[in-house]
């Protein structure tokens, strides 16, 4: 008879429950709950779609930034001629960068490290998230919870010293990196396609990798190989991917959404499959060189997905460098653009730190007549069936009781006041 073993998992901005059940010592299946609901989408109804700018951004107090801009861009894609300045664009785009590069510091710092009993200073994850959060206040006004992206731009105009102040702070976070992650060049590091060249620098990195490797766990948490993006600007590819195959097209008319037995998330699929969305998936249709060397050799383990997250901090940085010397102070931070129509329907999509996000919105007589919103946990933490299991599930089944089953689950860096919005 099979052994059922019940596991409360904390420390994921909520909690979730896994019941894992095994067969000869190995896990033979596990069903991925989550239990608490806040019911954000039923609040939104009957309200002034403005609003939703509001309270969106605290659906997530960890990536609340991404909650905004997916909202806002739902708003905006309700006009059909709205126009955005190249300034209120790029701040838009550096601010929500910023909250992706805060995520994925925490999450590798007190997540990662700890769970393959690995210390690192204090300094490591408190001095880069603090200089995030200051940089993202400068060009929003406050963080968390800012509403400053509203239809047709930003709230604030920016001065040359918050300018200067970011152009400070993002020069000592690109030596944080070097000093605290890996010792190495960034742009030696984004065209880097060799493992063992990353495991003989210096750093926090090499020395997580090579615990994996040193443990047997690098081809622990392979699950379905199949990837896909919705977001898309100067960095991010949309399209999927099934292993190495890719396809850019892709029609939001094919995700669908549905109820879990025991749960209070909704399991989400595109064209009736499961697909990985987050650092791993961008890396694969990017063909981001180290992190597809890593998928070559162990596949969509924990190993690639680890280090696909931390190899997208330096091409983040590079990125929001590049914005930060093309924001021309002169172009307004504001277009307006008329009344929001009293019947309209709008989707936006961004690509925060664990995945696709995605906000659609109903307007009906100038409320909001049915909100929804899809997140990155639903596509990596949703609960199939024995037959069909979902990304997570695949990658827990066959592991040996011995195995960090902790660990594999939350290399996805699950969210679960999110998923249960």
């Amino acid at each position: 008879m099979a052994e059922v073993r019940l596991e409360l998992i904390e420390k994921i901005e909520g909690e979730a429950q896994v019941r894992y059940f095994y067969e000869k010592e190995r896990v033979d299946f596990a069903e991925i709950l989550f239990l608490t609901e806040r019911g954000i989408e039923k609040i939104l109804e009957g309200r002034d779609p403005w609003d939703a700018l509001t309270i969106n951004p605290r659906v997530c107090g960890i990536c609340g930034h991404a909650h905004l801009i997916a909202t806002v861009r739902a708003l905006e894609d309700c006009y059909t001629d709205l126009q955005l300045s190249r300034k209120a664009r790029n701040v838009r785009e550096l601010t929500l960068a910023f909250e992706l590069l805060q995520n994925h510091f925490k999450w590798f710092y007190l997540t990662i490290l700890p769970l393959l009993d690995l210390e690192a200073p204090r300094r490591s994850v408190l001095e880069p998230s603090r200089i995030l959060g200051e940089m993202i206040a400068l060009l929003a006004g406050q963080y968390p919870h800012n509403s400053y992206a509203i239809p047709g731009g930003i709230t604030g105009e920016i001065t040359p010293v918050d300018l200067h102040g970011v152009r400070q702070r993002h020069r000592h976070l690109q030596k944080l990196f070097r000093r605290e992650v890996i010792d190495v060049d960034l742009e030696a590091f984004v065209r880097c396609d060799r493992i063992e060249a990353m495991l003989k620098r210096e750093g926090d990195l090499p020395r997580a990798m090579q615990r994996i490797l040193d443990r047997g766990w690098e081809r622990l948490g392979r699950s379905c190989d199949r990837f896909i993006v919705f977001g898309h600007n100067e960095l991010f590819v949309a399209g999927k991917s099934i292993g190495t195959r890719l396809q850019k097209h892709l029609d939001l008319r094919y995700l669908r959404e549905s109820a879990i037995e025991g749960s209070r998330a909704r399991r989400v699929l595109y064209r009736e499959k499961s697909y990985e969305t987050g650092p791993l998936a961008r890396a694969m249709l990017l063909k981001t060189p180290l992190t597809r060397e890593a998928h070559r050799r162990y596949g969509d383990s924990l190993f690639s997905r680890i280090l696909a997250r931390v190899c997208e901090i330096p091409r983040l940085l590079r990125y929001t460098e590049a914005l930060i010397a093309s924001i021309d102070l002169s172009e307004p931070a504001w277009i307006d653009p008329g009344p929001l129509p009293e019947e309209a329907e709008g989707t936006g999509i961004v690509e925060a730190a664990r995945g696709s996000l995605i906000h659609r919105l109903q307007i009906k007589e100038g409320k909001i007549a049915r909100y929804r919103i899809v997140t990155p946990t639903q596509w990596n933490l949703g609960n199939g069936s024995r037959e069909e299991p979902g990304i997570a599930q695949s990658a827990l089944i066959g592991l040996h009781r011995e195995d960090p089953a902790e660990l594999v689950f939350k290399a996805f860096d699950v969210c679960s006041v999110c998923t249960t919005k």
